[in-house]
């Protein structure tokens, strides 16, 4: 087997260091594949608007799986929508570095996020894969996520157009104060 495996992968919640290697990942997938519908690279510059909506703690949150100070992945909670009705909602999302996949970084990842929305009260948790993507479609149903929708042809990248699944998890929670 080659390239990381779990051992010696810490996950935490990310910090400014974290931002340059949470965009190179992301980036591989804006520019190679159809799962984010970004048609451009980001710096961590231009990023960093969307890094100021995470939290330490409740709903919106960012972890990292690290190992030897290299970001390997990631995952993420925002918000659903801008409306406050949606505040017990989150979409969730993970991106691992594609050298690192296969590898149970995906599962520590969701793991953890999945447990802090539980505590912090989240009511439901949405994913939206742009299909096909049967590993993603395979990875959110091992975690409860049910498909409940499906957007035909929403999204034109890589000059073609493509289909949009959402899927949602319920949490047996608490109501977010």
């Amino acid at each position: 087997m080659t390239g990381p495996t779990t051992e010696a992968v810490r996950v935490r919640s990310a910090t400014p260091v974290d931002h340059a290697g949470i965009t190179a990942i992301y980036n591989h997938y804006v520019e190679t594949s159809n799962v984010t519908f970004d048609i451009r690279p980001f710096s961590p510059v231009e990023r960093a608007p969307w890094f100021t909506q995470f939290r330490t703690a409740g709903p919106h949150r960012l972890f990292v799986a690290v190992r030897d100070g290299t970001v390997l992945g990631w995952a993420s909670s925002t918000r659903l929508r801008p409306k406050p009705a949606y505040d017990r909602s989150v979409e969730t999302t993970v991106y691992l570095d594609p050298d690192a996949t296969g590898r149970g970084l995906g599962r520590l990842l969701y793991d953890r996020l999945l447990g802090e929305l539980a505590a912090a009260g989240v009511h439901r948790a949405y994913a939206v894969i742009a299909l096909p993507n049967p590993v993603s479609v395979a990875f959110h149903e091992r975690y409860g996520y049910r498909r409940v929708g499906l957007f035909h042809e929403v999204g034109y990248k890589f000059e073609r157009y493509w289909d949009v699944a959402w899927y949602e998890r319920p949490f047996q929670s608490a109501v977010l104060s």
